[in-house]
């Protein structure tokens, strides 16, 4: 029997990976879970199990190609049936062209069943709620999202693909359409400039261009760095896939997220005195040290509960945008990686769990983190994430947004400084234990009244820590 390995999906925006080893090749025998290949993506490097016990027939990818989710990149051949085919038809994924995924059953009295339905639910989570009912592939949808076209603009391209689907060709064809209209309209923009410094960039149609459209349009006149690689001195080093995904990631965040910023200064001193009490008892029981950050994710996860707007996303794919406000609360915990990368394990259902409990969880998964050790399901869904730059000494940072989230929380070093203390008896400046916190937000939602009063729960919850 045959059976396909795809690509797996790695994440909620995620829609591509890129194999770095095959732990197997052509013709060696493989166990059931045993590792087949290593991918990486922007958020996590992970290995792929096998599915099934057998023979590696073919490998259809090179290490170090980049292949969309859910093309097949590699076949087994597999002896007997399957324990589970009495129950369960099994099921072969087969990839009929660039754009069509199609799902065969091995059962002969079960119809042909695309995976259309799959991928439209998976697409309308993310971003296609535009009420159309038309269905883009994973290929189309991230050739999309990498040339700024939002759900507007790709509606009004016409499709050549069964029943008028738009194809990863409709979609090109129509990239180099649009690519030769700011060269045509290059003098106008000039005129503009001098008459009007505010005005808008025209276009042909008068319609409101999505925000992202116009930011790569602006991108595109932007001057690439010429580097003379023959010069003396220069040491060079290519970014590695995470690091490249990374940079990627964090210009897509700012151009299309207005960042705003909120700082507040947080007295700890109640929860130093809550860590002395605990401390020993809690290094017994746990076997490891009692840190600030579980007291700090207890107080943003009771914010969060207070101000719920803040733990939404935004679908931005139509006008008008929607907010989309999440249940439950996960929280994404930023962990810097020994070869100077960056991930965000999540602790799912973090707002279920007391304060020993989110201690156990960060602890496990920064371990495992830095091991590369992690599970696709912990480095996903997350809903708000905390970056901790005070380890490495410094007060106060602005961090990036970690899309597609609405506000991220950067903790500054936890020192002693000069408190000035309000007593009836006059003021005293006294040394107390504070930190810095900055929470970074998208200005499209959060304005400045939630940003700020969101920031200052999170420091009154540290301040009045009680036991």
């Amino acid at each position: 029997m045959s059976v396909e390995i795809i690509m797996p999906k790695m994440g909620e925006s995620i829609m591509e990976g890129t194999i770095l080893k095959w732990h197997k090749k052509p013709g060696d025998k493989i166990d059931v879970d045993e590792t087949i290949l290593e991918i990486s993506t922007d958020k996590v490097d992970t290995e792929v199990p096998s599915p099934e016990a057998g023979i590696v027939s073919e490998l259809l990818y090179k290490e170090g190609d980049v292949v969309e989710v859910g093309k097949v990149i590699a076949k087994l051949e597999t002896n007997g049936k399957d324990n589970t085919t009495a129950e369960k038809p099994k099921e072969e994924i087969a990839v009929k062209s660039d754009d069509e995924i199609i799902i065969k059953s091995k059962a002969e009295s079960v119809p042909e069943v695309k995976v259309e339905k799959k991928e439209e639910e998976e697409v309308n989570i993310q971003s296609n709620n535009n009420g159309s009912g038309k269905f883009y592939s994973p290929l189309v949808l991230n050739i999309a999202q990498k040339e700024g076209i939002g759900f507007a603009e790709l509606e009004k391209i016409s499709g050549t693909g069964i029943d008028g689907r738009v194809s990863k060709k409709d979609i090109l064809n129509y990239l180099k359409e649009r690519t030769s209209k700011p060269v045509e309209t290059a003098s106008a923009k000039v005129e503009l400039k001098i008459e009007a410094p505010s005005a808008q960039i025209p276009s042909e149609k008068k319609e409101t261009k999505p925000a992202a459209i116009e930011k790569v349009e602006r991108k595109i006149q932007i001057p690439q760095q010429k580097i003379d690689y023959n010069e003396e001195g220069l040491s060079v080093m290519e970014f590695d896939n995470i690091r490249q995904k990374m940079a990627e990631h964090m210009i897509f965040s700012k151009s299309v997220s207005p960042h705003v910023q909120a700082i507040a200064e947080c007295d700890l001193t109640n929860v130093d005195k809550a860590r002395a009490i605990m401390g020993e008892e809690f290094l017994q029981k746990e076997g490891f040290k009692l840190s600030y950050m579980p007291f700090i994710c207890e107080a943003v996860i009771k914010s969060l509960k207070d101000f719920p707007l803040v733990n939404s996303i935004i679908d931005d794919s139509s006008v008008p945008y929607k907010a989309i406000t999440r249940n439950s609360i996960n929280l994404g915990i930023a962990v810097a990686m020994d070869n100077g990368g960056l991930i965000v394990p999540v602790i799912h259902n973090a707002d279920g769990m007391n304060l020993v409990g989110i201690a156990r969880s960060l602890n496990d998964l920064a371990k495992r983190a830095r091991i590369k050790k992690l599970t696709l399901n912990e480095i996903q869904g997350g809903t708000f994430s905390i970056t901790n730059f005070g380890v490495f000494g410094n007060d106060i940072g602005i961090p990036i947004i970690n899309q597609p989230q609405v506000a991220i929380l950067g903790l500054g070093a936890i020192k002693k400084r000069p408190v000035v203390i309000e007593t009836p008896e006059g003021d005293f400046i006294v040394p107390r234990k504070t930190m810095m916190i900055t929470l970074s937000f998208d200005h499209r939602l959060v304005d400045g009244a939630l940003g700020g009063n969101f920031t200052m729960r999170i420091a009154h919850y540290l301040q009045n820590y009680k036991v």
